[in-house]
């Protein structure tokens, strides 16, 4: 009788087992970004014992002057290691509190979860080391924020030991709140561009100084343009998304812009 009972604890234990091996591959699904509003909370509660040189990046195109009121950016989080598979928690908190801010919106390899205020991967995502996405600041000055993010370098065995977790943050970035008479209008074309591109300046603007930053939030190029030389060579931006800044006299304003 006994081993009867036993049997069937087995068998009750196989899908309960499955399910938290699938749980995991497919993205934890509560706080575990190492942040403050966390808790440091990490993956290694499961995840243990590995070691694959692993090292994680966050990377995004904020400029180094601070992020818009509700505009999207583009984060990434690169996981680099010698694992066969990867996983990965990403959040964005206030320095001041630690509450959330912003929200995620997901892309290939990866879910967001919790009202938008955390990005995880999915179980096709564990085949990446690397996940792009797109994170949209809020409509209100929230001040400095910090985006925090753990990750997992896995072998790829049944189970979770044998593997390796490893947490970053960015630095702060700061809010430009722009409030609304400070916002400058310009209208840019072509755009995504290959060698020129047209800025055009409002009515009451006669020059502005129009700067460009790549991903990593590092300004890529700069010039002073006017209402009568509105256009600038582009041709030396190596290809990708920017932020283009545009900056006359006391107001500011801000656009996406591709290079072919």
């Amino acid at each position: 009788m006994k081993k009867h009972y036993f049997f069937n604890f087995l068998l009750l234990l196989i899908p309960v087992s499955a399910f938290i091996l699938m749980s995991n591959s497919s993205g934890r699904t509560s706080g575990s970004s190492g942040s403050p509003g966390d808790g440091g909370k990490t993956c290694t509660e499961c995840h243990t014992g590995g070691n694959f040189s692993a090292s994680l990046q966050i990377t995004n195109d904020i400029p180094a002057g601070g992020y818009e009121l509700n505009t999207d950016y583009n984060i990434t989080v690169t996981n680099t290691s010698t694992a066969s598979k990867h996983g990965f928690q990403v959040t964005a908190e206030k320095t001041s509190n630690n509450s959330k801010v912003g929200s995620f919106t997901a892309s290939t390899g990866s879910q967001s979860f919790s009202n938008d205020n955390y990005l995880t991967h999915t179980t096709s995502g564990n085949n990446q080391n690397s996940w792009s996405f797109t994170w949209t600041s809020p409509a209100t000055d929230e001040g400095e924020i910090k985006f925090y993010s753990a990750s997992v370098a896995a072998n790829g065995a049944d189970g979770a030991s044998g593997d390796q977790v490893v947490t970053t943050s960015t630095g702060g970035v700061p809010t430009l709140g722009i409030p609304a008479a400070k916002r400058l209008s310009f209208e840019m074309y072509p755009n995504p561009a290959l060698e020129d591109v047209t800025i055009q300046l409002p009515s009451d603007s006669e020059k502005a100084t129009v700067e460009f930053y790549d991903n990593l939030g590092k300004l890529a190029l700069k010039k002073t343009i006017s209402s009568s030389n509105d256009k600038m060579n582009v041709k030396e931006l190596t290809s990708g998304t920017y932020i283009l800044k545009v900056i006359s006299e006391d107001k500011i304003g801000s656009q996406k812009f591709i290079k072919k």
